[in-house]
């Protein structure tokens, strides 16, 4: 009974470390310092199975490109129009706050509820192929469980519907 009880002693003692240490913002992670498109591309997905990205397969050396490929958003209004669409959708959601907009290219970080995890979501417009590629990266661990292609697909049925 007594390693019952210690058990849920430890237990309980860790919930509230890690609930303490999310609402003191250290689960955040860092801001990547390589956001931002570099020569037509932009950064690599994770190494790891955390992220999407429309430009996966431009990597061919990456482990997770075929679990990162996702396919880059249609640009039917032309890309600046388009991606101040995809702006307006984005901070209609939750977690979400705009950390770069320009005609170009959008930043934008969602933060979970009780977690506060970032996930950092970067939209660019490709004027030579008439689309907006799209990357989306988890800030901190090594699986998403799916996070951030649900998101992407979100905002690309949002922007479809109108």
């Amino acid at each position: 009974m007594a390693i019952l009880k210690t058990t849920l002693l430890v237990i309980v003692l860790l919930a509230l470390a890690v609930g303490l240490a999310a609402q003191l913002g250290l689960l955040r992670g860092r801001l990547p310092g390589d956001l931002g498109a570099r020569d037509g591309r932009l950064k690599p997905p994770s190494t790891t199975p955390n992220s999407v990205s429309s430009q996966a397969a431009l990597y061919p050396d990456n482990p997770q490109r075929a679990y990162a490929a996702i396919a880059p958003f249609n640009a039917t209004d032309g890309g600046p129009q388009t991606l101040e669409r995809i702006r307006r959708i984005c901070e209609g959601m939750q977690g979400a706050k705009v950390a770069k907009s320009d005609p170009g290219y959008l930043h934008v970080q969602f933060e979970t509820r009780w977690m506060k995890f970032v996930d950092d979501t970067e939209f660019w417009f490709d004027p030579r192929a008439g689309v907006i590629h799209v990357r989306s990266a988890s800030r901190m661990g090594r699986k998403d469980f799916g996070v951030n292609r649900a998101r992407v697909e979100a905002i690309r049925a949002r922007l479809e519907a109108g």
